[in-house]
């Protein structure tokens, strides 16, 4: 799937790819829904359908990923109830020692990832992930998400890569369309990106599963 003697420069996405989904999912669609009724005190049902026209209307903007926005738009805490459940955070089949296997191969290992920069310090917490990173891309510091074929184009000024030696791996497949767009040549979906739904079996680009499976040799 990937020839590691062509690669200097990787690129990875954090959530569903190296962090599992499941957190994000039963977050925004199970705890945020609950809580808010609570504290609100507004009726379950009304919850889900004012939350689902807000998923509809903003779904792949940056408003999507900004915990800002969602904490200002429904006037709550979003940091402190992601806290109540940080416990599910966690990395996605061998992940970290996929991270360890880039690390000891000398790659240049770059998170690029749409996550605001609270998720991104929340997930750095409650996991060891920043220690085997080289640096850090945030798609807010861009003021544009992944799914932008510009933000590519900014991302290469702001930190040159050889487009032909970079790997992305990423489970949205509508970013990395976009990065295709935007000149990346080698490019890998996630299969499962959260373990407690389906595994897909369709998408344009290579799906991975596992991670052993890509291990530099």
């Amino acid at each position: 799937m990937i020839d590691w003697n062509k690669i200097n420069t990787v690129f990875l996405d954090m959530d569903g790819t190296l962090l599992d989904l499941h957190f994000d999912n039963y977050f925004w669609l199970t705890h945020l829904p609950q809580r808010y009724a609570e504290i609100k005190g507004v009726e379950p049902e009304l919850v889900n359908k004012k939350l689902g026209l807000m998923f509809d209307e903003h779904h792949g903007s940056l408003n999507w990923y900004c915990l800002d926005f969602w904490a200002d738009s429904l006037d709550i805490d979003i940091v402190a109830l992601k806290r109540e459940v940080a416990d599910r955070i966690g990395y996605r089949p061998n992940a970290k020692q996929f991270l360890q296997s880039l690390n000891a191969g000398g790659f240049d290992v770059v998170l690029v990832t749409n996550a605001h920069q609270l998720s991104i310090d929340i997930k750095f917490e409650y996991t060891d992930l920043s220690s085997h990173l080289n640096s850090v891309i945030c798609s807010h510091d861009f003021d544009m998400p992944k799914e932008n074929t510009r933000f590519w184009h900014k991302l290469q000024r702001a930190k040159p890569f050889d487009m032909s030696r970079t790997v992305f791996i990423d489970d949205n497949d509508s970013v990395l369309a976009s990065a295709r767009r935007g000149g990346l040549e080698h490019l890998i979906s996630i299969a499962k990106p959260d373990s407690r739904k389906a595994e897909r079996s369709v998408s344009e680009f290579p799906l991975l599963n596992d991670f052993a499976d890509i291990f530099p040799k």
